[in-house]
């Protein structure tokens, strides 16, 4: 055990002159009150360390106590359905949702534990030793690194989380025992067997997302937006509807009012899937503005290696990362304190390597188990003024797949989820067209493509518009801004608060733009052969378009496949009037 003593000290960051080895990023204990921190820097006889507390009352003299391991957390069965802090430290509950200082794990909890192996079995690294049964089923694993086999196991039955539930003997004759919880340190990405190609979308339940800039299982995400556009909103709703087994939010350094809404908001939210309460397969971290700015940096590697935690065992998680901006300003802050030259904006010049560290732990993979797995990435961007030009919006570009850009004019307008569609893109669309195909919408890749050239259109008529008016356009034209508002309104409109509209399902989405576009065809068909726009514009059947979502809900489907030829019938009745127009 390694010790140093303080010798200078400003905020999160201290100097202390080592008496001892210590290793880069080796965790340390701080104090008389043990405060945790971690060694970022050696240099000649003296280590410098960020503390992830608050350092009130600490000055020089004090020990700083190595601790000869990686900074780590615990993970096990426990921490889902758990609200921590960014180290992974049960919250106090209440209403200032406080850390005690320097506290460990959370208390070990009990779980019934059904043996999968027998005694002699051959156990490699990641393999399952047995299922937890409970209201979210979870497995046990062999931990990462150790091997062996299995020289004795228990009996199923009731078993805290530290319990030995087998002992392991490995090649070289040292029994190991395997308990449910595993140590690991949280800026160590988790081994897995091989990295697997996008194939299918994580199906969030909103359209704009879903149809137009999908996500792959496995994929990255970035959700920015400036104060006031609705990113909490939004990742609440992809957090109940999404078709991930595990949630992981993490809110790293939002204002504690909006935090401490979450806190008391999330654990109420009710589960679409088994009508429980959400929480039970959530794990939220929680590190607002006010806590310690060091503790916000770590925040995010501790939340993606609870998301690798589940993923191990087959499972498809989700992590809302809330926001990245506010970690990437920890980060600035710290590097001040540091000394070191600034980057662009103040910010150091490792920032970029920092986001791609973290963004490149989402995957899809082949678990060491050989099961499926992956975790998704969202993650949302606050820039200053909304301005997309900043750094960290910029660098987040560069290692996400999907951008989806919040608009202000757009929230302004209530117009939710206020999602830019001309400002947004996917460069998974293209990988996905094969599941839609077997879904039954082998047309929706062309859907898609047809759909944004048409808003690209909008947005340049519009400008026209502005200066000659609607009515001096075309009525080629007139009809397009029609077509448009309609797939505004009735399609890309989603309140994340409507009973009926708040989800929509592959299915329900692929019908609703079918209706649409057969619009769009009969009504540039009736335009072309001498329709006016404005008699198209007063068909009974614009009405139900503009109010899709709310007119058509999932029970629906049915009664929407039947809307094409109600558009025929109302359509033919334009024709006589049509040949006299002409």
């Amino acid at each position: 055990m390694s010790l140093a003593r303080i010798t200078w000290i400003g905020g999160p960051v201290l100097r202390a002159r080592a008496e001892g080895r210590f290793g880069v990023y080796e965790a340390v204990h701080v104090g008389p009150r043990h405060l945790l921190g971690e060694v970022i820097h050696l240099r000649d006889g003296e280590i410098v360390a960020q503390v992830y507390e608050d350092t009130t009352g600490l000055e020089p003299g004090d020990v700083v106590t190595g601790s000869g391991r990686a900074l780590s957390v615990q993970l096990g069965p426990g921490v889902l359905g758990g609200i921590f802090d960014g180290l992974l430290r049960p919250l106090t509950g209440g209403d200032d949702f406080q850390v005690q200082a320097g506290s460990g794990s959370a208390p070990a909890r009990q779980f019934h534990f059904v043996p999968g192996v027998a005694t002699g079995a051959a156990l490699a690294a990641g393999a399952v030793l047995g299922r937890l049964d409970g209201t979210f089923p979870q497995r046990v694993l062999v931990p990462p690194g150790v091997h062996g086999r299995v020289a004795s196991v228990v009996a199923e039955g009731e078993y805290s989380e530290d319990a030995p539930l087998a002992v392991l003997v490995g090649d070289d004759g040292v029994e190991r025992p395997v308990v449910m919880r595993q140590t690991w340190p949280v800026r160590t990405p988790r081994p897995v067997q091989a990295r697997l190609p996008p194939e299918a979308p994580m199906i969030t339940g909103q359209r704009i997302l879903d149809t137009l800039f999908p996500v792959a299982r496995g994929g990255r995400a970035a959700l920015p937006g400036g104060f006031g556009t609705g990113k909490t909103v939004l990742q609440e709703a992809l957090a109940k509807w999404c078709d991930a087994d595990v949630i992981v939010y993490v809110g790293c350094g939002e204002r504690g009012n909006e935090m401490a809404e979450v806190l008391h908001e999330f654990p109420e939210l009710e589960d679409p899937r088994s009508g429980r309460r959400l929480i039970e397969r959530t794990v939220i971290i929680a590190n607002a503005s006010n806590m310690p700015v060091a503790a916000r940096e770590a925040s995010i590697y501790t939340g993606i290696s609870v998301a690798e935690y589940f993923r191990d065992q087959g499972l498809h998680v989700a992590l809302m990362a809330d926001s990245t901006s506010r970690w990437a300003e920890a980060l600035r802050e710290v590097s001040g304190r540091l000394g070191e030259l600034p980057g662009e904006a103040g910010y150091p010049a490792y920032l970029s390597s920092r986001l791609a560290e973290f963004y490149e732990r989402a995957a899809r993979v082949r678990t060491l188990a050989g099961d499926e797995g992956s975790v998704t990435v969202i993650g949302a961007v606050s820039p200053p003024a909304g301005d997309f030009s900043e750094p960290v919006t910029l660098h987040t570009k560069r290692y996400v797949r999907c951008f989806w850009a919040l608009d202000r004019q757009r929230a302004q307008a209530r117009f939710y989820p206020a999602i830019h569609p001309l400002q947004s893109y996917s460069a998974d669309a293209d990988a996905l067209a094969g599941w839609w195909a077997l879904s039954g919408n082998p047309d929706w890749l062309v859907q898609r493509q047809r759909v944004l050239a048409l808003l690209e259109q909008q947005s340049h008529l519009e400008r026209m518009a502005r200066i000659v008016g609607r009515d001096s356009l075309p009525a080629e034209q007139q009809i397009k801004l029609l077509c448009a508002d309609l797939v505004n309104d009735g399609f890309l409109r989603q309140s994340s608060f409507s009973t009926v509209d708040r989800y929509a399902s592959p299915a329900r989405q692929a019908a609703m733009l079918g209706v649409l576009l057969a619009f769009m065809d009969r009504a540039e068909a009736a335009v072309h052969a001498g329709v006016a726009p404005g008699r198209i514009a007063t068909l009974p059947s614009v009405r139900r378009l503009q109010r899709l979502g709310e007119e058509f809900g999932e029970d629906d489907l049915r009664r929407l496949a039947q809307l094409p030829k109600q558009l025929d019938y109302e359509f033919d009745t334009l024709q006589p009037e049509a040949a006299h127009v002409r």
